[in-house]
């Protein structure tokens, strides 16, 4: 990451080869006392204050390709530090799938993002069939009556970060959409299982919320619960089985002030981008996993394809030509929402909305809470301010700067 340079005003003053000005001359002193405001405005500019600068990072599949294969990425503050975990459960064991955690935040510990991975809740009908899988649980799945968004918002995730008090709640529709997208685009697969009649109920909730220390925070979750009906060969009846995802779990917790928060949690949380090639590969091999109950042990996945061959070996490439050449040629995918990202989106326009933003390189959308926007045309380098004064370019004497224009 460069340091940014800062930006050094010289002046000189030639009429009587003097580094001093000519009190005595009232049109020098005031040109003087002009320029000199003029320095003290460009050197008093804040990163944090008067602009953000936003880095994007990229995250990393170190365990099930032959390579590491990065996964997605995110937009954070320049100064962040980041974790990232991608966990694989195999085939085979009770909650077998593919998860991701990440944490970030400032060094002080003012402002932070964790997103939780998701969490799978099996229930049935058939006491008999909850007993044999009583002891089937970890982190990412257990035993659990269906439940829906806000239920699981009061009696589970509030009970895991410290019993915060809930100041606001609401509904957002635009991910329930999503989600039923999302299913719908499945169920194809469900019926071909042999499952009957399937019913879906999503909901989705946001959250603003505050500690007993002053800190406040902003939360987010969905839950999908999948109701299906499927004959008791034994009774000649039918038993429910209920299978209820939790996913867009995430915790926002700032202590700033609440509009300022707003916004940078709208910029990281609209510029999440998920890379298709390696999500296609992902829910490919899940897929294949259910439709071939033999394969108990996780080994490497084969990229599927050329392309996401060379996604996964361009990912891992060191130097900054070879990086430089991915972001150019192959970075397409983070101008564009995925299913999951589009999710993150929905709600942040519980907040604020989004906008379109253009550079040479594409069409980005970012929260619209900055009035401003700048980009280096390299997808990956991003600053936003309100300050209707401030101009990367010349603070940072550096050319590549460069503003960026609205556009639908």
């Amino acid at each position: 990451m460069k340091n940014l340079i800062p930006f050094v005003i010289i002046l000189i003053f030639s009429c009587n080869n003097s580094n001093e000005p000519d009190i005595s001359n009232p049109v020098q002193n005031s040109d003087f006392a002009m320029m000199e405001d003029e320095n003290v405005v460009q050197q008093n500019f804040l990163n944090g204050t008067d602009y953000t600068v936003y880095k994007r990072v990229r995250l990393i599949d170190k365990i099930g390709f032959t390579e590491p294969v990065e996964a997605y990425s995110a937009l954070l503050p320049e100064n962040w530090k980041h974790k990232n975990d991608i966990i694989w459960e195999p085939p085979g064991t009770p909650c077998m799938g593919t998860y991701r955690k990440f944490s970030a935040g400032d060094d002080k510990g003012n402002i932070k993002l964790e997103l939780f991975p998701d969490h799978i809740y099996s229930w049935t009908s058939n006491e008999l069939l909850r007993s044999l899988n009583s002891g089937n649980s970890s982190e990412f799945c257990s035993q659990q009556p269906p439940l829906d968004a806000e239920k699981y918002l009061s009696d589970i995730f509030l009970q895991e970060i410290g019993n915060p008090k809930i100041v606001k709640t609401e509904n957002v529709p635009g991910v329930i959409n999503e989600m039923k997208e999302k299913f719908n685009a499945n169920l194809n697969e469900l019926t071909g299982y042999g499952a009957g009649n399937v019913n879906f109920h999503p909901s989705a909730i946001k959250a603003d919320v505050e500690w007993n220390d002053g800190k406040k925070g902003i939360l987010t979750v969905s839950v999908g619960i999948a109701e299906i009906t499927v004959p008791n060969q034994y009774t000649g009846g039918y038993d429910m089985i209920y299978t209820t995802q939790v996913s867009n779990k995430t915790m926002f917790v700032y202590s700033d002030e609440k509009s300022e928060a707003e916004k940078m949690y709208g910029v990281i949380m609209t510029g999440f981008r998920t890379n298709p090639f390696w999500q296609e590969s992902v829910n490919n091999f899940w897929k294949q996993t259910r439709a071939n109950k033999h394969i108990v042990h996780l080994g490497k996945i084969k990229a599927i394809d050329e392309r996401t061959n060379q996604i996964a070996k361009d990912a891992i490439a060191s130097g900054n030509r070879r990086l430089a050449e991915m972001d150019n040629q192959q970075r397409s995918w983070e101008q564009k929402q995925q299913l999951q990202d589009r999710m993150h989106t929905e709600f942040i326009k519980t907040i604020r909305g989004v906008e379109n933003y253009q550079d040479a390189t594409g069409k980005y959308e970012m929260s619209s809470g900055y009035n401003h926007a700048w980009s280096r045309n390299d997808g990956s380098s991003f600053i936003l301010s309100d300050n209707p004064n401030f101009d990367p370019s010349s603070v940072f004497q550096d050319q590549n700067w460069k503003e960026m224009k609205k556009t639908h």
